[in-house]
């Protein structure tokens, strides 16, 4: 008895022992088909070892544009109300793209910096979302300038000032006094042809400050319907004659959905001063933002030209009112590469 026991233990252990063999052997024949195969077939294992390189790669592409990205970002500029200057515009920030950056930098040689699309980003409040306030200058951090020229006489010198803006392919804009577009329609058809902003200017020149709700009324919807029958001019701005307004005027051009506008550079041309004057005056105080005011006459046309030359120089842009009270960036920044 004791002796089958013994047996039926020794056969357990052997039958044990052929079952592990059997396995290990079967682990490394198994092992070595695969190494065999791997060896007359090895791209999936290199095709793996360069998705890794691959997304590597991307990743450290991509880290270097954020990094660049946070160094050239520019935050947007909120629209606000200045004690003294009233309604000041908004203005674009500045972000990178970095879809497009990765797109465009792709294939850079080892060492040479990304290639960044800078994109504007909107401010929180604008100009709109103020209310009924007047305007006397754009956003002092934007390089750009405006030229406002008044329009209620002087049209024998329009066509000499129309020469000089193209010359120097620049657009103003021109505020008609109603009573004067009645009279001019095809000279004012011209300026519009030209690509020059077109905008209210009241209808006879009167105070408005000094007139009824009716009679203000009256006065801006006036030549509102000229610009918009006559010309076909959806116009958004409205200047006061004589720069005299009260509470109640911004209030009815804001019903109107226009917008007052004053300035902050006079020329003060109606007096008559020398060219030189006018000039002088621009150089010292014309600055990012500056609505110049002017009119057509003789002492405006002559010194027009070298009033855009001196803006130019300071490295300021000129644009209409609109463009400058707009929170879009000067052209030749947005949108641009690094």
């Amino acid at each position: 008895m004791r002796q089958t026991r013994w047996i039926l233990i020794a056969g357990v252990f052997v039958l044990t022992l052929l079952v592990i063999e059997q396995t290990t052997i079967g682990s490394y024949i198994d092992l070595a088909s695969k190494t065999r195969s791997a060896f007359r077939n090895p791209l999936p294992i290199f095709s793996s070892l360069e998705n890794v390189a691959e997304e590597d790669t991307k990743e450290m592409l991509l880290q270097r544009i954020r990094e660049e990205a946070a160094k050239r970002k520019i935050e947007p500029v909120d629209a606000r109300i200045d004690p003294v200057w009233k309604a000041i515009p908004g203005y674009n920030g500045l972000e990178a793209d970095i879809e497009a950056s990765y797109r465009l930098s792709q294939g850079l040689p080892p060492g040479e910096p990304p290639r960044l699309v800078m994109k504007e980003v909107s401010p929180r409040i604008h100009l709109d979302d103020l209310g009924p306030y007047p305007v006397y200058k754009g956003n002092p951090l934007k390089p750009m300038v405006s030229l406002m020229i008044n329009v209620a006489w002087g049209e024998e010198y329009i066509p000499a000032m129309l020469e000089i803006l193209e010359k120097e392919h620049v657009h103003a804009t021109f505020f008609f006094d109603g009573s004067w577009l009645q009279k001019h329609l095809p000279l004012a058809n011209e300026i519009k042809q030209k690509g020059h902003e077109l905008s209210n200017h009241a209808y006879s020149h009167r105070n408005m400050s000094q007139l009824s709700r009716r009679e203000a009324m009256e006065e801006i919807t006036k030549t509102q319907r000229l610009l918009e029958q006559s010309l076909q001019v959806r116009n958004t701005l409205f200047a006061p004659p004589s720069g005299d307004f009260d509470r109640e005027t911004v209030e009815i051009a804001y019903t109107l959905k226009l917008r007052t506008v004053l300035w902050s550079l006079d020329t003060v041309d109606w007096q008559h001063p020398g060219p030189e004057s006018i000039l002088r005056k621009i150089s010292a105080r014309v600055e990012p933002g500056s609505m110049i005011l002017m009119h057509p006459t003789a002492s405006a046309s002559q010194a027009l030209e070298g009033m855009i030359k001196e803006i130019k120089r300071k490295g300021l842009a000129l644009g209409t009112v609109s463009d400058l009270l707009s929170p879009y960036r000067v052209s030749v920044e947005s949108p641009f590469l690094f």
